[in-house]
């Protein structure tokens, strides 16, 4: 999947995500958001940015909890695909076991 960055000022993400700049600039300070090289502006995935409001507008949040749900979510992700990963490794070894993969003949 292809990540998409936009660069976005502090005041049209305020306004455009729903925060006020003070809570965009916390984000910043915490590291939930990157700046660009620009001052007062962020470079970032929309997705992200949606995802930071929708926490801290819906759940109510505060920044910190905030991080921490992104660490969980971010393992949780991480896990998903070793799971995904796992799951193929034991079926290509079950076709294997039940004859349906090609063995090497050692000799």
């Amino acid at each position: 999947m292809e990540t998409h960055f936009i660069t976005i000022t502090y005041h049209d993400c305020a306004s455009t995500y729903g925060l006020s700049e003070a809570v965009v600039r916390e984000f910043v300070d915490l590291g939930l958001l990157r700046m660009a090289e620009a001052p007062n502006t962020l470079e970032e995935e929309p997705t992200h940015l949606a995802r930071l409001a929708r926490l801290h507008h819906d759940l109510g949040l505060s920044s910190e909890s905030i991080d921490v749900v992104l660490l969980m979510r971010r393992r949780l992700l991480q896990l998903q695909q070793e799971l995904r990963r796992q799951q193929a490794r034991a079926a290509q070894l079950e076709r294997f076991l039940l004859g349906g993969a090609p063995t090497l003949d050692i000799g």
